[in-house]
């Protein structure tokens, strides 16, 4: 591994399983200083509008959701969205991701409109990630269009990037457990696939700590990395976060950061085709920040995200506090911009 050889699924598991955390550490460092230095800790300050509430994906792991006509559910109007946009933007803010549900309402009609007229607006201050793949999979289908025809619908818009939320385990055994009507794991990398081929850039997500096994986790894995050895232009980062059990049916625990950082090294030894490896600030705070001596290379700072806070997540408001821990521990932390030429250049 140290020679840079590609680990099989059944070497992973042997490292996940009987490999110490310090030998852990030393193998995802090495494979880390394949592209970066190893106290390469770059970061983003960005904030998550949740623009609805109401979806009917039924998950049972989420506290964020609210059926049609239930009480509670909200959809945000552009004006609304707005006011939350020019909120972050004298908070050092360059990236706003958007994240919602399978509202029924939001075809992809609305987010062509939408986007438009936030590029229109905001094009020249700040990077939209516009949706989860997740969302749009939803909106293409009640659009009745397929993946590349939505793809390119919004492309022409001004989108830019459709991020890989809504994957959690890309397992069909796990989908089947916890989200039956959301999607299989081929249909999901069908619409992933349609976004880059119609020039959207992408990114590659994972959630752990439900009740999935080691084997549906390295299956996870085993497919992304297959996915993106077929891609003429990579996705740029894996993202790797932790369930938050509190206020949905699911219920559960929090995994340790133990647990965390054992699995992040296995990423980052594992996904030899990702340059970048981000650590979950979201939902680890800065015990994330330990992820950078596990492989990782990068973390955002998020000002906000109701879906998480509502699942247990504690936002830092403080964001220095997240760099001085950083520092702390012997990195760099050095500030990109997800503005304007991000995906070719600054994080390609």
């Amino acid at each position: 591994m140290l020679a840079g050889e590609r680990i099989n699924a059944d070497q992973a598991k042997h490292l996940y399983t009987h490999a110490s955390l310090d030998e852990l550490q030393t193998l995802a460092t090495a494979v880390k200083t394949r592209y970066h230095q190893p106290t390469c800790a770059t970061y983003l300050v960005m904030a998550i509008v949740n623009y609805t509430n109401v979806c009917i994906a039924n998950c049972d792991f989420c506290a964020f959701f609210r059926f049609p006509h239930q009480a509670g559910g909200y959809l945000l109007s552009t004006a609304q969205l707005c006011a939350k946009i020019e909120s972050f933007i004298d908070l050092d803010v360059d990236l706003i991701a958007f994240n919602g549900g399978f509202n029924p309402k939001l075809k992809i009609g609305n987010y062509e409109q939408l986007f438009a007229e936030l590029h229109t607006r905001y094009g020249h201050r700040l990077t939209f990630f516009a949706m989860t793949v997740a969302e749009f999979m939803f909106a293409c289908k009640i659009s009745k269009l397929s993946y590349l025809q939505g793809a390119k619908i919004l492309r022409a818009a001004g989108v830019k990037w459709i991020t890989g939320g809504g994957a959690e385990v890309l397992v069909d055994s796990f989908r089947q457990r916890h989200s039956k009507g959301k999607y299989s794991v081929a249909d999901y990398y069908d619409a992933q696939q349609a976004i880059l081929a119609a020039s959207i850039s992408s990114t590659a997500t994972m959630v752990i700590g439900f009740d999935e096994t080691l084997a549906e986790r390295i299956g996870h894995l085993e497919r992304l990395r297959e996915f993106q050895d077929q891609q003429d232009i990579p996705m740029p980062s894996f993202l790797c976060w932790t369930y938050k059990p509190e206020n949905n049916r699911l219920g559960g625990y929090e995994i340790t950061t133990a647990e965390y950082l054992r699995w992040l090294a296995i990423c980052r030894i594992y996904l030899d085709n990702f340059k970048h490896i981000r650590t979950s600030v979201l939902t680890k705070n800065a015990d994330a920040l330990r992820g950078l001596a596990f492989g990782a290379d990068d973390f955002d700072i998020p000002l906000a995200d109701e879906v998480t806070e509502m699942a247990g997540a504690t936002i830092e408001a403080d964001y220095q506090r997240i760099l001085t821990h950083a520092r702390q521990l012997g990195l760099q932390p050095t500030l990109r911009s997800a503005f304007a030429n991000m995906p070719k250049s600054t994080f390609a």
